[in-house]
């Protein structure tokens, strides 16, 4: 008999939700790892929460990036894509994205695929019913405004949110190309058609992530894809 087929390593999604609400001294750790303009968009953040937030996302990003390509953290350097999409600058076959949003942050790599990822804080319930009326496709909007109670609205809507998002930053595009993307039902997901976006198909999944945030990965190219979902936790 033959032996089962071995899943590739490009059918593997890597996923790593981030808290980034760290101690003062893990925050000083991830700073000192960071190049001259991420320290400088640290360091002019509104509030200083806002600055360290930012210092644990790109620090801990450096970190799991550096061990994929086995390179020291500090020497991680990035290449910039459409609008300002990064991609290690030698990261060959890799390919990375990341979001944040409050207290969390989500990060992906894949191995041969272009990724995007996207994590949101639950959104408002008003806020969901406007945006879904007047820009996502009937079908998506009903699914937001047919919600039975409006947590269960803004559950939806944010969760369609993170769908869009995942998309639009596989291309490295425009969030507007995707508003009116069809992209209600269970997941994971296959897009045929991503529209303006560029050439399909794309493959997406929601990412069971903790607390009052929703979060999706997408690759492109048609094959399934599976998430190994991990929490980072700050080796310092």
């Amino acid at each position: 008999m033959n032996a089962p087929a071995r899943e590739s390593a490009t059918d593997v999604v890597d996923v790593w939700s981030i808290p980034t609400d760290q101690p003062p001294a893990v925050v000083r750790r991830l700073y000192g790892l960071l190049d001259a303009e991420e320290r400088e968009r640290a360091d002019r953040a509104r509030d200083p929460r806002q600055g360290e937030r930012f210092t644990v996302v790109r620090g801990a990003v450096r970190l799991l990036v550096a061990e994929r390509l086995d390179v020291a953290p500090a020497d991680l350097a990035w290449r910039r894509g459409p609008h300002g999409r990064p991609s290690p600058a030698a990261g060959g076959r890799i390919d990375v994205n990341w979001s944040a949003s409050g207290a969390l942050a989500l990060l992906a790599v894949a191995d041969g695929r272009r990724v995007g990822a996207d994590v949101e804080q639950l959104r408002p319930p008003g806020v969901g019913i406007r945006i879904a009326r007047r820009h996502f496709p009937p079908a998506d909007a009903a699914l937001v405004l047919d919600a039975r109670t409006p947590a269960d609205g803004a559950d939806r809507f944010t969760r369609l949110w993170c769908r869009r998002e995942a998309c639009v930053k596989v291309y490295g595009g425009r969030l507007a190309q995707g508003l009116g993307l069809p992209l209600a039902g269970p997941s994971p997901l296959r897009l045929a058609d991503p529209g303006p976006l560029g050439p399909g198909p794309l493959r997406l999944a929601d990412v069971p992530v903790p607390g009052p945030f929703r979060a999706a990965v997408a690759v492109d190219e048609d094959r399934p894809f599976t998430v190994r979902h991990r929490t980072w936790a700050a080796p310092y």
